[in-house]
């Protein structure tokens, strides 16, 4: 029986090498928009974070999602990432 490969991916604060599914992605969209994808296939730049409050935080602090996705973040965009991490 074959094994099936996990689909690994680094998270952009904490530079940790964890499977897809522990991880959010966060996409600038061709038009320059923030989404949160949670299908994992959207088109645009993406950048992985740890489902983690905490981790969500020092992004927002250090700013760090804005340098990967080379553009500016809302607050609001924040806020809703923040309301997915806690359900």
């Amino acid at each position: 029986m074959k094994v099936k490969k996990i689909p690994l991916r680094t998270c952009v604060v904490t530079k940790e090498t964890l499977p897809k599914v522990e991880l959010l992605r966060i996409v600038r969209t061709p038009d320059k928009k923030i989404i949160v994808d949670t299908t994992g296939k959207a088109n645009g730049r993406g950048a992985y974070i740890k489902k983690d409050v905490s981790v969500l935080e020092k992004a927002k602090k250090s700013k760090i999602l804005e340098k990967r996705l080379e553009c500016n973040i809302d607050d609001s965009v924040y806020d809703e990432i923040k309301e997915i991490l806690e359900k």
